[in-house]
């Protein structure tokens, strides 16, 4: 008798464990719990000076067009909360420990922005996908950190952009810059149709810029990486590379060349603009 009572017992607070729990789980997935102001859409005015977007696990598509506000819309598993503090507004997606194990079937974010918003935009990727394109927008400042994930920017235009890019793999289509900093660790940044000051330091990874006119300067520093340097033919520059145990390969035809094994300089066209290139044990190619 005494070992069925205490069975019951047992089963009763296995029950109450369980009923607990899911009820912690519904709770903690309601928007209307007072931690913080939640929601999917914020309402971008003349005073919002700030966008974060902050997205990991997640495959996220960024679409401008004609509105006024915010507006996420999530398909699958996880959490997409748009706070809005003071100025700036921020859009940042989790997904909890048991909702990785849920399935094969990758969620999607989109993120709806209004295309005449100008001022400062944040993006910081994790192991998840971004895609920007086709956007038409024209920022003050872009800035794009990325960890592992994958990034394809189309059709920017901003008065600075700030890149970094640990391990991930970022491809850039049509991008103009007043100045551009680029720094990259183990990652893979492809860019094609760049216009704009240009300063890029590669760790051991792998750069390669397609220019289709040459506008400003051009700093590029590699240690033990790749990079590529695509000029067209009627770039005016004056290119001074220096070489330590590295490799400078240049296509062009240069006037007043000099080359040695830890120089390579001379001009093209006019030389009115800057070409420095510094390469330790890595190698780069200008063509």
């Amino acid at each position: 008798m005494k070992v069925g009572i205490q069975l019951k017992k047992i089963i009763l607070i296995f029950l109450s464990l369980v009923i607990a729990s899911q009820l912690f789980l519904y709770l903690s997935n309601s928007s209307w719990l007072p931690f913080g102001t939640q929601g999917d859409q914020a309402e971008v005015t003349d005073s919002t000076s700030m966008i974060e977007i902050d997205v990991s696990g997640v495959s996220t598509t960024i679409i401008s067009e004609s509105r006024s506000d915010l507006k996420t819309d999530l398909e699958g598993k996880g959490n997409v909360t748009v706070t809005k503090h003071g100025d700036s507004i921020q859009v940042e997606y989790k997904r909890k420990w048991y909702e990785l194990f849920s399935g094969f079937n990758s969620p999607k974010l989109t993120v709806y922005l209004p295309v005449d918003y100008n001022r400062d935009m944040e993006l910081d990727i994790g192991s998840g996908s971004l895609d920007f394109s086709d956007s038409g927008m024209k920022l003050n400042t872009l800035s794009l950190d990325v960890d592992s994930g994958q990034v394809h920017l189309k059709e920017l235009s901003a008065g600075e952009f700030n890149h970094e890019v640990s391990s991930g793999s970022v491809t850039i289509e049509s991008l103009a810059v007043h100045s551009g900093k680029f720094e990259v660790s183990s990652g893979k940044v492809d860019i094609k149709n760049y216009s704009g000051k240009l300063d890029a330091d590669v760790s051991s990874g792998k750069f390669d810029v397609q220019m289709d006119k040459l506008t400003d300067s051009i700093d590029i520093k590699v240690s033990s990486g790749m990079a590529s340097l695509g000029l067209p033919n009627e770039a005016n520059f004056t290119l001074n590379g220096k070489v330590s145990s590295g490799i400078i390969r240049n296509d062009f035809p240069l006037n007043e060349a000099t080359e040695n094994k830890n120089h390579v300089g001379g001009t093209h066209g006019t030389g009115e603009h800057k070409v420095d290139i510094s390469v330790s044990s890595g190698m780069i190619t200008i063509n």
